[in-house]
């Protein structure tokens, strides 16, 4: 379930409160003070076989004696008494409920539960603080402080992060539109909570408090839903360096549980925060509702210290300081005189600074081009009026109504800022204690941004479009399996890679020092002897490595060696023998580590960073979640330090960055092409201007716990959709699902549509179709959508058009889905709209979709004639007298 019936949950007509009491500080007793005391407008119905009546209102003995069903029902009985009240509910026809009691066993937590499937009943909690929904007057909770009425919503596991964070809140006079204590999370839990939230219209933004996560794939396809129409923001528990768990490989001990949480929220869209005050602080900056492009600040000061601490703050927390243009300084000039020369950031207009010079020095650089965001600090002086310095900054923002740059204050001190801050709040403009504060404020932004734009950005086509040999990578994966290996050979794990198209080394098995003579002798020149034991992770640890062998001779001698050494080292380890390969020289070349592992909650994760044998120490990683694109796969390599070495410095060239890339999206497709690669480790992966070169790679294998991409957090590209067609002239088109890469080809398509197609698809004239609808139609997320492609060669220049699309996009239930299609205009009357159509619903009757429904203007007869014959029904729709809705039930033929 996601948000069915959770309207009965936040929005009821009516409420029972089951255990209702008039006992002193009893929960009983608490709930029912704030549900009749918040002003919520419908009955309230105490049940409670021993009380006569709780807060003046009659009580009634049991769920029977009801007179009425309740939408919602809050339960604060004892655990063994709540899955009989959950039944009872249930068969009267309440669909919600709010589960206050706590100290449930496994056993009665799943009788609840039980009781509740049947009647499609949603609970929150068990030993939830309850919900409060301040604009419709209810608070079914246990909270101590009744919450102003705001457009922020909280979800919090934590009833006490809940008290905490109202109790915060209310002293700022910070409302909220939901409070949600999730508790233990039977039921709804932090997907269903986004999915809802995302459709309300009175929520402004979404805040989380999360420990854990139950269900990866639901909240990541949540949360990349709700964060591209509004802010997400998160704080994450459990940061500790303790949640690290050593693992057989660099990879799997790199990528801590913590790490992987960032990487998801980044994948997702969402900003993550350290605490609440950081949580809140990203609210109110967010809130601007101006869009921001770049790092780049303007900082204006009558204090020359605090710009130094904002500057410091700035370049650490990694944004850049603006350079003014030309333009700017000319009018700077102008208002300040041109005796001091050229100003520079920050901006330091006097300790004597009047309302007037501020707001001359504002108004300059809210026309700049050189920065994306203003960060106006004042400081306390005797020569300066803090509020009526605070009233000209905000009267310079009002007058530039169109602004394109965000503008954030700090008013430093504390009894001569009050009323400048409060000055601030009333005009919804952004104000911190501190310039660091500040600082902090405006690089949330930035990273919003980022992560919107990593939801948003198209990427480019993959540079080398490769066929990876499965076969052979699959024979490999059986035989190992079927021997109750873990751990491929490195020549096995290479051979992989190679059926990847990834460039591997020269590698060669040798079993003894004589055959390793033999090895060196055929490849020839220098080379590199390496133990092979299944037993041996790190392989220099124990000298089991040399390098810059010349002959086979000195191989021979160095094998006979190694073996003594490795013995002694470590006398338990079984030895196989060696691997001889060519000695890879590349003097530029930087080593490099690529590799994924296995997260209990979001599945296979991947890894980038520099390798070498170091690469604990170093611990410059950046995490990723699969499936990739070369997009992706660039912002995964600018989260590193060594990133910018890449771009080369100095003498040494720049690396192949695209071989780089194409390298990671290789080992992602591996990964998602193969369940049973659970870690991989290629370290060190040597990189330079000429390509890319695997020296050593490790692969460990093992029977999946669950079937094909049902492991990975994000579905992947469903090839097993692809199929030709055929139209009535003979023609033959690739259908297939859409891909974000697919932009330039909707543009196209939509560029060889008629206006009157044009008109009759957006129900409006429409000249262009923007990047963001653009991006929307291509980057889906394919648990929740589905977009299928018809594309083809133009036969006027051969290259690939787009001859038509299909989408659907089922609800947060999967119960019902909308579809729109779209052909080229000279294609009408080519059937390929039929049978785009007829695939597409082929697709939502085998994901359990029942209904498929769409909005078609009544002139369009041509769509209305197709939806005819595929079944649909037609229905008038009230509400806008020129719009048909067609529905097609999918289950009447399921038999």
């Amino acid at each position: 379930m996601t948000v069915r019936n959770l309207d009965h949950l936040f929005r009821p007509a009516s409420i029972a409160l089951i255990g209702a009491s008039r006992k002193p500080m009893s929960i009983g007793a608490v709930v029912a003070r704030n549900l009749f005391n918040s002003g919520f407008d419908g009955p309230i119905l105490p049940v409670s076989p021993t009380e006569r009546a709780v807060e003046g209102v009659l009580a009634y003995r049991s769920v029977e004696d009801l007179p009425i069903v309740p939408d919602l029902a809050v339960i604060c009985t004892a655990p063994d008494g709540v899955a009989a009240a959950v039944t009872q509910l249930g068969a009267r026809g309440t669909r919600a409920a709010i589960v206050i009691s706590d100290r449930f066993s496994r056993d009665a937590q799943e009788a609840m539960l039980q009781a509740a499937r049947p009647h499609q009943m949603r609970i929150l909690g068990p030993n939830s603080l309850g919900a409060m929904v301040p604009g419709r007057g209810l608070n079914a909770s246990m909270g101590h402080v009744t919450p102003h009425k705001g457009d922020v919503a909280l979800v919090a596991q934590s009833s006490m992060v809940v008290t905490s964070i109202i109790d915060w809140a209310t002293a700022r006079g910070i409302g909220f539109s939901h409070l949600v204590s999730l508790g233990e999370k039977a039921d709804v839990d932090f997907g269903d909570m986004i999915d809802y939230l995302a459709s309300d219209g009175g929520t402004r933004a979404i805040l989380l408090y999360i420990e854990s996560i139950n269900d990866a794939r639901k909240f990541m396809s949540a949360a990349r839903s709700a964060a591209r129409q509004k802010p997400v923001i998160v704080v994450k528990a459990s940061r500790s360096p303790e949640a690290q768990q050593a693992a057989a490989s660099h990879t799997g001990a790199l990528a801590v549980s913590d790490a992987v949480y960032d990487a998801a929220f980044r994948r997702a869209g969402i900003l993550r925060v350290q605490d609440l005050d950081e949580l809140f602080d990203a609210v109110g900056t967010l809130a601007t509702g101006v869009p921001i492009v770049g790092d780049r600040l303007a900082i204006l000061t009558n204090g020359g210290g605090m710009g130094v601490i904002a500057t410091d703050s700035l370049i650490q927390a990694g944004g850049r300081l603006a350079a003014f243009d030309a333009g700017t300084q000319t009018r700077l000039d102008t208002a300040f005189g041109a005796a001091d020369g050229g100003r520079g950031n920050p901006l330091r207009i006097g300790g004597d600074a009047t309302p007037k010079r501020y707001a001359d020095a504002l108004a300059a650089l809210l026309e700049d081009t050189g920065n994306d965001a203003i960060l106006v600090l004042h400081c306390p002086s005797a020569l300066s009026d803090s509020a009526a310095t605070a009233a000209a900054v905000v009267e310079a923002i009002r007058k530039h109504p169109g602004r394109r740059h965000p503008v954030l204050t700090s008013w430093v001190g504390d009894a001569t800022a009050g009323e400048a801050r409060r000055l601030f709040a009333a005009n919804r403009i952004p104000t911190y204690d501190t310039p660091g504060h500040a600082v902090r404020a405006f690089m949330h932004l930035v990273q919003y941004r980022r992560n919107q734009d990593l939801l948003m950005e198209t990427p480019p086509s993959v540079p080398d479009a490769f066929q990876p040999d499965g076969i052979t990578v699959q024979k490999l994966i059986a035989r190992a399996i079927a021997e109750k290996r873990e751990w491929l050979t490195e020549v096995e794990a290479k051979r992989v890679l190679a059926a990847y198209g990834i460039p591997v080394v020269d590698t060669r098995r040798a079993e003894s020092p004589e055959e390793a003579e033999r090895a060196a002798q055929a490849i020839g020149g220098p080379v590199a002897l390496k133990v092979l034991s299944p037993d041996i992770t790190h392989k220099s640890d124990v000298g089991g490595v040399a390098l810059h062998l010349t002959d086979g001779a000195e191989v021979r001698a160095e094998a006979e060696a190694m073996l003594a050494r490795v013995r002694a080292a470590a006398p338990e380890a079984r030895i196989e023998g060696f691997t001889v390969q060519e000695m890879a020289v590349r003097p530029d070349a930087y080593e490099l580590i690529v590799g994924m592992t296995e997260n209990a909650l979001f599945g296979p994760v991947l890894l980038f960073g520099e390798g070498g044998i170091g690469v604990e120490v170093v611990e410059d990683y950046a995490l990723a979640l699969p499936p990739l694109n070369v997009k992706l796969a660039g912002e995964l390599m600018g989260r590193t330090r060594i990133w910018r070495q890449l771009q080369g410095y100095r003498s040494r060239p720049a690396v192949d960055l695209d071989a780089v890339a194409a390298t990671l999206n290789k080992i992602s497709q591996l990964v998602v092409d193969f369940p049973e690669v659970a870690e991989l480790d290629v370290n060190p992966l040597l990189a330079d201007q000429e390509g890319v070169l695997a020296l050593d790679a490790r692969i460990k294998v093992a029977v999946p716990a669950l079937p094909g991409a049902r492991r990975l957090a994000i579905r992947p590209y469903p090839k097993a959709l692809e199929s030709d067609v055929r139209i009535k002239d003979g023609r033959q088109f690739l259908v297939r699902p859409i891909l974000p890469e697919d932009e330039p080809l909707v543009h196209g398509m939509f560029a060889r549509m008629t206006p009157e197609d044009i008109r009759l698809r957006f129900f409006a004239p429409m000249k262009r179709l923007s990047h963001q609808a653009a991006a929307r139609l291509t980057q889906i997320d394919y648990d929740r959508e589905m977009g299928l492609v018809a594309v083809g060669p133009d036969p006027a220049t051969g290259e690939t058009i787009m001859y038509g699309v299909v989408r659907i996009a089922a609800d947060p239930d999967n119960q019902r889905a909308e579809y729109a299609v779209m052909v080229l205009s000279e294609m009408k009357g080519q059937g390929l709209g039929f049978q785009l159509m007829n695939k597409i619903l082929d697709y939502a009757r085998s994901r359990g979709i029942r209904q498929v429904y769409g909005e078609v203007l009544r002139e369009n007869i041509t769509m209305l004639g197709m939806c005819r014959r595929l079944g649909f029904v037609r229905r008038e729709n009230l509400d806008e007298p020129g719009v048909v809705e067609v529905c097609i039930d999918l289950t009447k033929d399921l038999g």
